[in-house]
């Protein structure tokens, strides 16, 4: 079970535009942290459209930010030595995490947290963390779960 000591200590550091958000405000949270926009890239397939946002914490821990083409985040996904933020990161899906993450009992190093409205799994150990988070009926069409990491 994931205590809550241990959500406290997986929030370290703020990177990006929270999940269900505009994509706007992640260059001036980059900018406010000292982070650097690493990419931003136009992902195009036959079935659909989408924006990518790789910002790099100081740490070394890269946040990607997926957003629709309208503008709205429907995907994070992190990976380094440090977990983001999360409550920056899941923006106002932050409480849904911190709820399914007491009802959760998935062990020590792996977090999984499947309700209809919001999607996440987290795992690793120290310096090396990977982890994603989206809203299922905010992806776009088109969209498979593994381009987001």
């Amino acid at each position: 079970m994931l205590s809550m000591a241990t959500a406290a200590a997986m929030v370290p550091y703020i990177a990006d535009a929270g999940l269900g958000e505009p994509e706007a405000s992640a260059t001036a949270d980059a900018a406010a942290l000292h982070a650097s926009l690493k990419s931003t890239e136009i992902k195009s397939t036959d079935t659909s459209n989408y924006r990518v946002h790789a910002i790099e914490l100081p740490s070394g821990t890269i946040v990607r930010e997926y957003a629709t083409l309208s503008g709205t985040v429907f995907a994070v996904a992190w990976s380094g030595p440090t977990i983001p933020n999360l409550q920056q990161t899941l923006g106002s899906y932050y409480a849904t995490f911190v709820s399914g993450a007491k009802a959760s009992r998935t062990g020590h190093h792996h977090l999984e947290i499947r309700q209809d409205n919001f999607v996440m799994q987290s795992s690793g150990h120290m310096r090396a963390f990977t982890g994603r988070a989206y809203v299922p009926q905010a992806l776009p069409a088109g969209v498979s779960l593994d381009e987001l990491h």
